[in-house]
């Protein structure tokens, strides 16, 4: 556990532009930031950073929060564990007890898989460099590779001895569990028992965005198994590892990206590595897999600049032909290198100085028309090829979803390959149309599919709830009773989160004639509680309930306090509430006039008193309805119905509105 005060300097230190900074690439919008939200498919800046109220939030999606609750969603992270990766951004020691068997056996399966995996990266890194063999062999490999210590530091690079057991029996030793050496693929497990699944290869660890080991790939050293096929052995997919959503060295290069704002994508580790080592950090590797759209989107975080760097072989030229369309529908500015043949970029990285790999890449760096253009139609004379290469290009042109940047391709294109603007535009038209349509179908097949999902019979519960709070009766499933209310309940707890401290009663006298103070949230929680009537949200009257406890207290402010809340629930529905898109606009505010809060607090507590009983007069009168002929049971709804309806009377009154008695 951490204690309180040492939670609170973590949450006093943190800076919420630092901290999504490592994720997001960020830019200056008046008083504040903004970037592209992590949390959606996000192509134009939606998501804003607040340095003055410390928070963040996407217009679109609605998820953000405080530092600690960003990290919570983005990294699925634990509140305990947020506040530790803060503690260590931020070099505030914390002091936690030492986790017992129960405890650690208590700890979810996913932190146990990272666990176990930063453990085994330790292992393989310390054995490359502490043990006979692991430099005889392993180290031997990265020399000769002409890849220098800090390197082999930054990427922390390892090696995995000869025997098949070796990282096994060590990590049992050490008391991991089976289980997840299985699950995180360190281990192999069959019917003749458990062995390591990288014995005698060099291991390249790979880290998420956030540096947390998530897998690792394992290439083959031994000279009796030159010219296997599977020169590479790469973690298999698991709980904390999609090989789709991940690319290898972002950790190492998310910094580099978002200030060169452009990122090379290459293919292999010692791709990535060999560029490192040149000087230029701003490079990632899919490792051989097709480009997906997680990876796409992660890039994007970072960057709208891709330059693809590949091998001038058949290999890298359909490497960089696949990914061209997913790249462009995305929005990313997309440049093509290819290297000279018998290059790739780790040897044309090794043979050159930075100042001549960057030359070159400037010099030889090229749209995709013209990379398209050069593969599909020189020296291409067959009309029917002709046909299809120039229609391969408009299909790539259609997906660019910004109609200017399309139509200076158009512009472009048609000049090159001497073909009509108008043919090019009526080709692209159909692509688009298509797409649309395509777009179209999907929708409507989703939309039948949850037609029909609504349309079965539901299970309904036997009878009705009976509630025992004054003698009420509530109904099960009155779902457009109950969305009736919702936009007043939200509206009283934004009120809450924002000024419940705010005292806005001074020495009223209470019950017992004593004269007390009310803040904006004594006042609601009272006025609710003198005839026992409750939000219908249990996270609404949790936030009421909190703020009545301690909003009398000295320091308490209720915006800090829920914002910074350890329930994620809380937070972020707090970060929701005290967000302003004109103040994150960076524009003036007025401020509010003295007593304002009072009267909207006094207005909207009628509000919400009268919807809440009317919905229960409502209620009540529908299981009057469906009572039959059970005479007990109609004098009980019948003595709760006068009740309710005597209290919404009164309420409407206090509201103004004059309402017709009903039978």
């Amino acid at each position: 556990m951490i204690d309180r005060a040492t939670v609170d300097r973590i949450l006093d230190a943190a800076k919420i532009v630092d901290v999504v900074g490592e994720f997001v690439t960020l830019r200056k919008s008046g008083v504040n930031y903004k970037g592209l939200c992590p949390f959606h498919d996000d192509r134009n800046p939606s998501f804003m950073v607040s340095p003055v109220k410390n928070i963040c939030h996407c217009f679109v999606c609605g998820k953000g929060g405080t530092p600690a609750g960003f990290l919570m969603e983005h990294e699925q992270m634990t509140y305990p564990d947020a506040l530790r990766w803060l503690a260590k951004k931020y070099n505030i020691e914390v002091v936690e007890k030492e986790l017992t068997d129960e405890e650690r056996a208590a700890q979810n399966e996913r932190e146990s898989m990272f666990i176990v995996n930063e453990w085994a990266r330790d292992w393989f890194h310390n054995t490359l460099k502490g043990t006979p063999e692991g430099t005889a062999v392993g180290l031997q490999y990265f020399r000769s590779r002409a890849i220098r210590d800090d390197i082999i530091e930054k990427f922390q690079l390892g090696y995995a001895p000869q025997r098949r057991d070796s990282l096994c029996n060590e990590a049992l030793k050490k008391g991991y569990k089976k289980e997840f050496l299985v699950k995180t693929g360190l281990c192999i497990e069959n019917e003749r028992g458990i062995y390591d699944r990288y014995s005698g290869r060099a291991i390249f660890p790979w880290m998420n965005v956030s540096g947390k080991v998530v897998a690792f790939g394992g290439r083959v050293l031994d000279s009796r198994t030159k010219g296997v096929a599977q020169k590479y052995v790469n973690s298999p997919d698991s709980d904390i590892y999609h090989k789709e959503r991940e690319l290898y060295g972002i950790y190492q290069a998310k910094r580099a990206i978002a200030k060169e704002d452009r990122v090379f994508m290459v293919e292999g580790y010692t791709d990535v590595i060999a560029m490192h080592q040149a000087g230029i950090e701003n490079v990632v590797a899919n490792s051989g897999t097709a480009l997906s759209e997680h990876q796409i989107r992660l890039l994007h975080r970072f960057t709208q600049n891709i330059t693809l760097l590949y091998d001038g072989d058949e290999a890298g030229i359909h490497a960089a032909m696949r990914g061209t369309d997913m790249l462009l529908a995305d929005g990313m500015n997309v440049k093509v290198l290819l290297l000279p043949d018998g290059d790739d970029p780790d040897s044309f990285a090794r043979k050159h100085s930075i100042g001549e790999l960057r030359q070159f890449i400037e010099q030889n760096q090229t749209d995709f028309i013209t990379f398209k253009t050069k593969q599909l139609l020189d020296n291409v004379t067959d009309p029917i090829k002709r046909s299809e290469a120039i229609s391969s290009i408009a299909r790539s042109i259609s997906v660019i979803p910004e109609q200017v940047v399309r139509d200076a391709y158009v512009t472009d294109c048609a000049h090159r390959i001497d073909v009509k603007e108008a043919v090019l535009i009526d080709t692209i038209n159909k692509y688009i149309r298509r797409d649309k349509e395509e777009k179209q179908k999907e929708r409507e097949r989703a939309e039948s599919g949850q037609q029909a999902q609504q349309a079965a019979p539901q299970q309904q519960p036997a009878g009705e709830a009976a509630d025992d709070r004054k003698g009420l009766i509530t109904p099960i499933g009155l779902h457009s009773l109950q969305e009736q209310k919702n936009q007043i309940e939200l509206l009283v707890i934004r009120e809450v989160v924002r000024h419940g401290e705010e005292v806005i009663f001074d020495n009223v006298e209470n019950d017992d004639g004593q004269l007390i103070t009310l803040t904006v949230a004594q006042y609601v929680a009272l006025d609710l509680a003198q005839d026992d009537l409750h939000f219908s949200s249990p996270l609404y009257q949790l936030i009421l309930d909190e703020a009545a406890a301690h909003s009398s207290e000295p320091d308490f402010k209720a915006e800090t306090y829920f914002t910074r809340h350890p329930d994620p629930q809380v937070s972020q529905l707090a970060t929701k509430l005290v967000v302003d898109r004109y103040q994150l606009g960076g524009r003036f505010v007025m401020p509010e006039r003295e007593g304002a809060t009072r009267q909207r607090v006094l207005h909207l507590v009628k509000d919400l008193r009268f919807d809440i009983l009317d919905s229960h007069v409502q209620a009540i009168q529908q299981q009057m309805k469906q009572a039959g002929q059970n005479n007990e049971l109609i004098m009980q709804l019948m003595k709760a119905y006068m009740e309710t309806k005597e209290l919404r009377d009164a309420a409407a009154k206090q509201l103004g509105n004059e309402l017709s008695v009903r039978s």
